[in-house]
C-alpha cells in the first residue's frame, strides 16, 4: 500500500524508515499484533493491545496502549489507502540504542502500522475447508514463560519453507502444523489448532509453548457461552486422525475448517465428512455475529 504509519504519522511507504540502530533490527527486540477490521472497526483491539502491553513490559519496552488514538490512526491510514476494511499489523520495536546488549529498559520505542487489503477468501474455504500438513520442523521453546508475538520469527519462516517443499500441500494451499520437541500438538504456522470429538472441543494448552492467540481465547469463551464443553491439554497427531471436526483460528482468517490431513509418505486422510462440521460452523457464525457481520 502507498501509505503506512510511523510514530503516529501517515507517511508514504517508500519513504518510511527505521534506524539501523533500532534493536528491533539488531536483536529482534520488538513485538507485533495482527488483526482486521469489520466495517472499519478493529475487532478485539483492546485484547490485542493488552497482550502487547504485557509483552512489552516483559521485554522492558516502555509502552502505554491508547486504543482510541490507534483507532483514529488506523482510520486515517484506511482513508489514505482508500480501504473500507483492512488487514493491520501493529508493531512496537525497542527503538534506537547503542550496539551491544542493553543493561536497562528501552524508553524510546518505534511504533509502526502496516496496512493492506484483506485477503480475498472464497466462501468455499469455509465450507470445503483446507488441508493441514504435518511438519517435521518442531515448535521451538519460547524464550519467556509465555510465547510472545515477537519480531524473532525464524521458527515460523523455516516451517513455511518446509511446507513449500511438499507438492500436495502447495497444491491444496495447506496450513502447516508444528509439534513440540516432545511430539505434542502445538500450532499452525500462522494459526492455533482446535479439534472436536464426540461433541467436545479440544485445543493444545498454552504450556506447550504455543502463542496464546487472541482468537483462540475468544473461541474458548464462545464455546463456554454456547454450552460446548472444552478442554486444553497435550495431544498427539494421532488424535487428529480420529477427530470429527478440526479447525484453525486466526484474527484475519477467523475459523477455518480442516477437512484433510497430510503427512509425508502417507495417504491423505479425510476429516469427518470432508466438509465443515456443525460445531465449527456454529462457532464461526457466532464469531462473525460478535464481529458485527
Amino acid at each position: 500500500m502507498r501509505f503506512m504509519g510511523v510514530d503516529g504519522r501517515v507517511v508514504d511507504t517508500a519513504e518510511a524508515v527505521v534506524s539501523v540502530m533500532d534493536h528491533g533490527l539488531l536483536y529482534g527486540m520488538g513485538l507485533f499484533e495482527t488483526f482486521r477490521t469489520y466495517q472499519g472497526e478493529p475487532f478485539l483491539l483492546e485484547r490485542h493491545l493488552s497482550r502487547l502491553a504485557d509483552s512489552c513490559k516483559m521485554l522492558g519496552i516502555a509502552y502505554n496502549p491508547n486504543p482510541e488514538r490507534l483507532r483514529e490512526w488506523i482510520l486515517q491510514l484506511m482513508s489514505a489507502n482508500e480501504l473500507e476494511d483492512a488487514y493491520i499489523r501493529y508493531t512496537i520495536t525497542a527503538g534506537v540504542e547503542a550496539l551491544g546488549l542493553p543493561a536497562g529498559d528501552y524508553t524510546n520505542p518505534t511504533e509502526l502500522v502496516y496496512i493492506k487489503p484483506l485477503p480475498v477468501l472464497p466462501d468455499s474455504l469455509y465450507k470445503k475447508g483446507r488441508a493441514l500438513q504435518l511438519l517435521s520442523t518442531p515448535r521451538n521453546t519460547p524464550e519467556t514463560a509465555v510465547r510472545l508475538k515477537s519480531l524473532h520469527y525464524m521458527n515460523n519462516i523455516m516451517a513455511k519453507r518446509e511446507l513449500q517443499s511438499y507438492p500436495d500441500a502447495v497444491h491444496l494451499q495447506a496450513e502447516g502444523l508444528m509439534l513440540t520437541g516432545n511430539g505434542d500438538l502445538a500450532e499452525g504456522i500462522v494459526s492455533n489448532i482446535f479439534f472436536i470429538k464426540d461433541g467436545k472441543l479440544y485445543t493444545p494448552d498454552v504450556d506447550t509453548g504455543i502463542l496464546p492467540g487472541i482468537t483462540r481465547a475468544f473461541v474458548l469463551e464462545l464455546a463456554n457461552h454456547l454450552g460446548i464443553p472444552a478442554e486444553e491439554g497435550r495431544y498427539t497427531w494421532d488424535v487428529l486422525t480420529y477427530a470429527d471436526e478440526i479447525f484453525t483460528t486466526g484474527s484475519v482468517q477467523e475459523l477455518v475448517p480442516v477437512t484433510s490431513l497430510l503427512r509425508h509418505g502417507e495417504e491423505n486422510a479425510v476429516v469427518g465428512s470432508g466438509f465443515v462440521g456443525p460445531i465449527t460452523e456454529h462457532l464461526l457464525k457466532t464469531y462473525r455475529q460478535k464481529a458485527g457481520l
